[in-house]
């Protein structure tokens, strides 16, 4: 795995609710960093719920996945913590927990319907929560005059990049975050726009959030 790839994060979680044979799978989704972040989620949720049967949960921390844990809470083992952590592994998403609970409903789904029936309910979950998608590369600080300015913006709107800060004083100062990859050449396109009258400050790289943020089932 490329350990400066991109990945996605949760912004904000989403709850989500699926009803299989009168039993009912509520799907909650927290952002966490920490695996104290997500013990301290799945209590939360065990003590808002504290009169259903079930809590399973599965969770994935770190940029790079490095930690992840998952529980079938007392289903059949298999039936309920892996399938939710397939759904998480499939979407991309790190540093979150999602936790379904279950309230019996009174008829056995039988393991593959559990399977089915928390798979769906960490699927809404996800769908209803946003997502925004982590980058590794630069902040960049333009100074320039104002005859440069607008040459600047039409470069960073072609390329699909948005300003994140402006001052405007005797010299106008624009910061934006730029790719790893795509450093290099926009330093050129930047130079060669303003004749090299601009000066340009690079932060070391780091992973930032993107733009390109989305609602629903972790895509991007």
């Amino acid at each position: 795995m490329d350990k400066y790839a991109p990945y996605k994060i949760i912004e904000y979680g989403g709850e989500g609710e699926i009803v299989e044979k009168k039993s009912r799978f509520i799907a909650h989704v927290q952002a966490t960093r920490t695996e104290e972040e997500a013990v301290s989620f799945i209590e939360s949720e065990k003590k808002r719920y504290w009169d259903a049967r079930h809590h399973c949960y599965a969770y994935i921390l770190g940029e790079q996945g490095e930690t992840v844990r998952y529980s079938d809470d007392g289903e059949p083992s298999g039936t309920a913590g892996r399938p939710i952590l397939e759904v998480l592994t499939g979407s991309g998403i790190r540093n979150l927990t999602l936790v379904v609970t279950r309230y019996f409903g009174g008829t056995l789904l039988g393991t593959g319907g559990l399977v089915r029936a928390y798979t769906q309910a960490a699927q809404a979950g996800l769908a209803e929560s946003r997502v925004a998608v982590m980058r590794y590369g630069h902040a960049l600080t333009v100074e320039t005059d104002y005859n440069g300015i607008g040459k600047i913006q039409y470069l960073l709107g072609q390329r699909g990049i948005p300003i994140e800060e402006s001052v405007y004083t005797e010299q106008v100062s624009l910061t934006f975050h730029v790719p790893y990859e795509e450093k290099d050449k926009l330093m050129k396109e930047l130079t060669e726009a303003t004749a090299g009258a601009a000066r340009v400050h690079v932060s070391d790289p780091f992973f930032y959030k993107s733009a390109e943020g989305t609602s629903g089932s972790g895509s991007a």
